[in-house]
Formats: C-alpha cells, sequence, structure tokens
C-alpha cells in the first residue's frame, strides 16, 4: 500500500476502489523493479501476480500495529487461495497463528523465510490485491484470540472504580504521536486508577503519571491486561491496534496530523468500532486534547459508580 493525497483521502473516507486506482498506477511502475531491496518497511512486494489456488507467502515488513491491522484480511486471501503462510514478527506468532485463514504462521527473520511459497505479498498490499471494499475492512467483530497464559482474569481494580491503562510513547517512526508522561497525571482522581502499559517507562516516567506498573512483553500477557481494564488511553502505536483487534475499548491521542488509517477529525472509525479517536486541535498541543479525555474519563467513572 502507499501513496500521498488522493490516496489518504480516499483511505481516510473508507472509499477503497478510488485508492485502488491511485495505487494501480504505482503498481504499473514497480512491474520491473526488483523485489526486496532496500528498507524492509519501503519494500513494495506485489506485483499484481495471481493469488487464486496458490501458495502465498504473506511478509509483514511494517510495524506490529499494521501486521494486526491487516490480519483481518487473512480469511478473505485464504477464500482465493489454496495455502497462506504468514511471515511475521516473532512476538505476534501466538495471535496470528490463531487467526482465522492463516494456514501457517512462522517466525520473521534475516534472510529467507525458509518455507516453499508461489507468489509473495506485503500484509498491507492483501486489501488492494484482492480489491477489498469497506465492507471487507469493517469490523463486525473481534478477529484476534488469546491462548490461556494462566494468569489471573479478575478485573485490576474490583470495586465500582475505574481501572485505565495509559501508554504514551512510541518507537522510532514519527515522533510527534508520542505525549508527555506527566501530562497524564492530570487523568488521575478519585475513582479513577491508572496503570501503566508502557514498556522500559522508568520510575522517572512513572512518578510522573502516578500509574501503577503493570506493564509486559508479553503481547498475549499484554492481551489478557488489556481485557482486565475498563479501558486504555494510549498513543497511535501497536496498543491501539491489540485492544482495537481484541474488541477492548481504548481512546487514543492523535496528533493535529494524524496518520492515513484515522479520520482527521472524527471520533470514531471503522476499522476498530470500540475506539474512541482524540484529536489535537493545535499542532504540537497535547493540553487540549487532555482535558477533553479527563472530562470523559471522570464522566465514565460516574457512570460505572452509579451504575454499580
Amino acid at each position: 500500500m502507499g501513496g500521498t493525497g488522493g490516496w489518504t483521502e480516499a483511505m481516510r473516507a473508507g472509499a477503497f476502489a478510488q485508492a485502488w486506482a491511485i495505487t494501480d498506477r504505482d503498481l504499473a511502475r514497480l512491474a520491473l523493479a526488483p523485489k526486496h531491496t532496500g528498507p524492509r518497511h519501503l519494500q513494495r512486494i506485489w506485483r499484481g501476480e495471481q493469488l487464486a489456488d496458490r501458495h502465498v507467502l504473506v511478509r509483514c515488513y511494517h510495524g506490529l500495529g499494521d501486521t494486526i491491522q491487516f490480519l483481518r484480511f487473512m480469511p478473505a486471501l485464504a477464500a482465493v487461495a489454496r495455502n497462506v503462510t504468514v511471515w511475521c514478527q516473532a512476538e505476534l506468532l501466538p495471535l496470528v497463528e490463531r487467526t482465522a485463514g492463516v494456514d501457517v504462521a512462522i517466525p520473521l527473520h534475516d534472510g529467507a523465510p525458509g518455507v516453499e511459497f508461489e507468489t509473495d505479498i506485503e500484509i498491507m498490499e492483501v486489501p488492494h490485491a484482492l480489491r477489498a471494499g469497506r465492507e471487507a475492512a469493517e469490523m463486525r467483530a473481534p478477529y484476534l484470540s488469546l491462548p490461556d497464559d494462566g494468569a489471573r482474569t479478575e478485573p485490576l481494580q474490583n470495586s465500582s472504580g475505574l481501572s485505565v491503562g495509559l501508554v504514551w510513547e512510541v518507537g522510532a517512526w514519527d515522533k510527534r504521536r508520542a505525549i508527555p508522561a506527566g501530562l497524564l497525571r492530570r487523568l488521575a482522581h478519585d475513582g479513577i486508577a491508572l496503570y501503566s502499559l508502557q514498556r522500559g517507562a522508568g520510575v522517572d516516567r512513572l512518578a510522573e503519571t502516578g500509574a501503577q506498573d503493570v506493564s509486559t512483553p508479553d503481547i498475549v500477557a499484554l492481551g489478557h491486561l488489556l481485557r482486565r481494564l475498563d479501558l486504555v488511553v494510549c498513543v497511535d502505536t501497536m496498543v491501539a491496534h491489540l485492544a482495537g483487534a481484541l474488541g477492548c475499548e481504548a481512546w487514543v491521542l492523535l496528533h493535529a496530523d494524524c496518520d492515513w488509517r484515522w479520520p482527521a477529525s472524527e471520533a470514531h472509525t471503522f476499522w476498530y468500532p470500540t475506539l474512541r479517536l482524540f484529536h489535537q486541535k493545535n499542532v504540537g498541543q497535547w493540553d487540549g486534547v487532555v482535558q477533553e479525555v479527563r472530562r470523559a474519563l471522570l464522566a465514565r467513572a460516574e457512570l460505572k459508580r452509579t451504575a454499580a
């Protein structure tokens, strides 16, 4: 997938036919270019090869969140392919191997995949190759499931209070997505318990938020934590996609020039019905976003208290 301008607006609107027409022009230019050159996240793999009745290798060359988001298209791919092998990030194997439409999941590593296949494609290229419409992308039910990890399953807070997970930092790509940890302390209030899901946060950052550290590097354990929380307040990172794909509630804080997968201003997205979006009104200014989230949390906490 790729492109800018009109493609971005088409994807945000769910006008997939328009987006694919734009991507077709890119595909024509790629036809004679070699595959598998340059950084993985910039590689375009599919060249228009036939997928029907083929053993298809799906390469996951972008971020963890990208893989999670586009796993929803594996059943549609499996409906036309003879066999689907997904070469994915090792952290995601326990989820990918349980995903409908996936015959085999193998861990991504440097070098060749070490399996036989007839056609390969990057996972974010699959909807274009299938000419998927918006109805194929709209999430109607959770499409990821979790294996039992043997951990506790009771809510993190058993009283009428609200348990809220926090994620404020992002990877190296587009640091505009990150929010200063200290701003999230403003979400603390009687009846609202804050829990940090931020990996490697460190004592200082945890102290800034006032949150209890429950973070884990294990994706399965993280998924179970999301289910034990009332909701997660997070920036645009993998946790938002994991929560959405599992059907857990997450409130996602977006910078003013947010990524193409999110609408520019609306509070909801057809990709994940359990996500609520909070947008920056001014570039780089998170104060107003956090204040809006605080008001919504207080209302939500009161609603839970009166319903208890």
